[in-house]
């Protein structure tokens, strides 16, 4: 292996070498990083791990296993919150590098999205702090329901916000006493390198944390098939968490997916309608490079011509442009090959005959931008209906009646999110429990509580996430039961 440069980007150096056991190591080979932002600026030449590489980082999260896992909680969460300290304040530089990398807005990145990051850490250390196992008495004896770290654990994160969904995972897993190996999108690494120069800094000891880079199905299949892996986490698309699943299932490896989502956007007459038009124009941010945003707008017949202009109205005041600029509200997509994807969706719906009511092309043909488009299928089974598209792209439908409308939010093989919009309390119960989704929100949008599970219904994926859901998972449960000593009389 040789040793590869760092690169200045967005005035920040960056590493493009894996870390591992608490030093960077290169590879020889290497793959093209380029920015969204402009597909001719070249970021930089990636170390390209492969099964070597994977062998090297899991061997340093098992060899850096039972000390990591032997700290308390307490312990573990001051490396923890030393991190979430470091994130804060390079909160605008991380943002700065994302940008460049994904192109999500820099404004939302710097604002929002970064700093989710550092909370992150610290909700997990003090979640894992103040966990008290179930204690009860029972047939003569003391039960204790003990967490006990389960192992290296293979984290493998999407291209879209990679910094916190990094953390997202990672966070739990460190906490619960795990060592960590993370492997980011080859999309857009660039954030989660930067994540491992901080980890350095807080003092982790080497091998608790690793980070290699590389194409999915060379050094990802590598990772997630080594029996020294006790846990695997995943968020990508059905088709790949299937394979990973087939891989960990020969060793019996727990594993959690969450793999992408078709949510309802729900209105009812009685509903806020401005509200509901301009929560229903936002989901067109980031490009619709959102898993959980709600693709499949409802809409009540009755409301049907006065929610399309109100919706079209605010959809037209988006600006298409540059992340980094702060009057642009929807960005370029990631990458040539999903433009060409999301674009085939749209060619296919076309000839198919559903209706385009608007937007349906590309914004300029020397960019990633897509219009914002809004589809009218001609009927619930159109492709762009039943599938995830994950760009600029809704379908538009009607209901009659209540039950009309559960039964065509229900009507896919997704169920990771949906979201209700309507005055009356009562129908928010009623419809909310009867959707088949991991998370509902009514009058309301992305609005998430740490402690909460998240996780999919269906195709979405399996398991949950978040709170002390995410830290049992990464944990094994063990029931310690003791019963007192005595001595038998005489004996």
């Amino acid at each position: 292996m040789t040793e590869h440069p760092r690169v200045e980007i967005a005035g920040s150096s960056v590493s493009v070498d894996h870390f591992i056991n608490g030093v960077r190591v290169a590879s020889e080979a290497t793959f093209e990083d380029r920015s969204p932002l402009d597909w001719n600026w070249l970021l930089a030449d990636i170390s390209r791990g492969d099964a070597t590489t994977a062998d090297l980082a899991v061997t340093a999260a098992v060899d850096a296993f039972p000390a990591w896992a032997a700290l308390s909680s307490v312990e573990r969460g001051k490396y923890l919150k030393r991190l979430a300290d470091l994130i804060d304040e390079h909160q605008e530089k991380i943002a700065l590098v994302e940008c460049a990398d994904m192109a999500m807005l820099e404004e939302s990145l710097r604002l929002r999205v970064i700093a989710r990051g550092a909370r992150n850490f610290r909700a997990y250390a003090e979640l894992a702090e103040v966990f008290e196992g179930r204690h009860w008495e029972s047939n003569g004896t003391d039960n204790r329901i003990q967490r006990m770290p389960a192992g290296p654990t293979v984290v493998i994160t999407p291209w879209n916000a990679p910094f916190m969904l990094s953390t997202w995972k990672t966070a739990p897993a460190l906490a619960a006493g795990n060592t960590v190996i993370l492997k980011p999108a080859e999309w857009s690494p660039l954030s989660c390198s930067m994540l491992a120069d901080l980890i350095a800094e807080a003092g982790f000891p080497p091998g608790v944390f690793n980070i290699v880079q590389g194409i999915g199905e060379e050094i990802g299949a590598a990772l997630v098939a080594d029996p020294r892996v006790r846990r695997v986490s995943f968020t990508g698309s059905p088709e790949t968490g299937r394979i990973i699943g087939e891989a960990v299932a020969r060793n019996l490896t727990p594993f959690t997916a969450e793999l992408g989502g078709k949510g309802p956007l729900m209105v009812f007459a009685d509903a806020d309608l401005d509200g509901a038009a301009k929560a229903a124009a936002n989901m067109y941010d980031d490009s619709g490079q959102v898993c959980l945003a709600g693709t499949r707008i409802m809409v009540e017949a009755s409301i049907k011509d006065v929610f399309l202009e109100k919706m079209r109205t605010i959809t037209q005041a988006h600006v298409l442009g540059d992340s980094r600029d702060a009057t642009t509200t929807i960005s370029p997509m990631i990458h040539p090959v999903h433009l060409a994807t999301v674009e085939g969706f749209v060619e296919r719906a076309r000839a198919n005959g559903d209706e385009i009511i608007f937007g349906g092309k590309r914004w300029k043909e020397d960019g990633l931008w897509y219009e914002p488009t809004l589809i009218a299928p001609k009927s619930n089974d159109s492709e762009v209906v039943q599938r995830e598209i994950f760009g600029p792209v809704l379908t538009f439908q009607t209901f009659e009646t209540e039950d009309e409308a559960i039964a065509l939010a229900n009507s896919t093989a997704y169920g990771l999110s949906g979201i209700i919009w309507t005055s009356s309390q009562e129908r928010a119960e009623r419809v909310g429990t009867a959707l088949r989704a991991g998370t509902v929100w009514v009058n309301c949008f992305l609005v998430r509580d740490l402690t909460a599970p998240f996780g999919g219904f269906g195709i979405s994926g399996i398991g949950r996430e978040g709170g002390d859901y995410a830290l049992d998972f990464y944990s094994d449960l063990k029931t310690l039961q003791i019963k007192e000593h005595t001595t038998e009389a005489g004996a």
